[in-house]
């Protein structure tokens, strides 16, 4: 399948801000864009905002789809972070224009609900995102994050082996090696695109998942409605990134989340890692899905063979 890469960023080149999901205050938007702007990048909006706190979208679904189109097309835009996550970017997705998106194709940055848009364009697009932080997350990020975040997005980073902070490493569920295109990103988001026009193709592919605030009881049904779709079987092999928040409140003595990640992924058989510092974490790792991702699970390797940006 041909891919569409983009043009990596640069110190000086102007990042568009985007709220496709929920809202941030004014306070953080402001911290947000003194963030990007302190890693050399101008920035720019395609809409007004004034933060509404009675409500969880950041405007309708006409303004945000709005708002992403204009920054693609925009020839003064260079990449598109967003601004944050929450929830509400899979009600765009029949809206966009995929064909306008890919002709003008940009770098896309974010993570959480942001899942759902690099789901669209990894398979309606055919373009490669970034899985990373979000400008509200670059606010105090610690060091291995926004590091790790400039090496990718500026092209410095590719064909390189991940690395997780040395007090964090990356572990082994089951044993073996596997190759495929990197797909995936929150669990919760995922499963909720199942049976839509957008709904996950694991078919050969390395499947990363993460999530924040579910209990272990709700992680085994999103992974078991994947097996039951035939998405898990399908799957190449298993990257696990961070579950932050997610013990048992309603049962403190039961599963965890890395048991019922044990239970119904292990009997695939497939090579699994997990503890990989992506997602919800203090940590995170900004991984380009789309590109060919090789895991060595059996050593607790995972070297990216190919760069997501030109």
């Amino acid at each position: 399948m041909k891919k569409i890469k983009t043009q990596a960023l640069q110190p000086g080149d102007t990042l568009g801000l985007a709220m496709p999901s929920s809202p941030v205050t004014m306070e953080t938007l402001d911290r947000a864009t003194k963030a990007v702007e302190k890693l050399g990048f101008s920035v720019q909006f395609a809409r007004h905002f004034e933060h509404d706190d009675s409500n969880f979208l950041a405007g309708s679904i006409s303004s945000r789809v709005g708002e992403l189109h204009t920054l693609f097309v925009d020839p003064e835009v260079d990449g598109i972070l967003c601004l944050r996550g929450g929830y509400g970017s899979a009600a765009l997705l029949p809206y966009l224009d995929y064909s306008l998106i890919s002709k003008h194709a940009k770098l896309l940055i974010g993570f959480s609900d942001i899942t759902a848009l690099h789901l669209a364009f990894q398979q309606k697009g055919k373009m490669m995102t970034f899985h990373g932080p979000m400008a509200a997350k670059l606010i105090d990020a610690p060091a291995f994050t926004v590091d790790h975040f400039m090496q990718s997005v500026t092209g410095n980073r590719w064909a390189q082996r991940l690395q997780n902070p040395a007090h964090e490493p990356i572990k082994t569920l089951v044993h073996g090696v596997a190759g495929g295109i990197l797909t995936g990103g929150n669990l919760a988001v995922i499963t909720g695109l199942m049976g839509t026009p957008f709904e996950i193709d694991t078919r050969g592919k390395i499947l990363f998942l993460e999530d924040v605030g579910e209990e272990p009881y709700k992680v085994d049904r999103a992974l078991t409605q994947l097996a039951l779709a035939g998405k898990l079987h399908d799957a190449a092999g298993f990257m696990l990134g961070t579950c932050r928040n997610c013990a048992s409140k309603a049962f403190p003595k039961g599963d965890h989340v890395l048991a019922v990640c044990e239970r119904i992924l292990a009997p695939y058989g497939k090579p699994t890692v997990y503890n990989v510092q992506a997602g919800h974490g203090d940590y995170q790792l900004t991984l380009p899905l789309g590109a060919y991702v090789h895991v060595d699970a059996t050593h607790q390797q995972i070297d990216m063979l190919e760069s997501a940006v030109i």
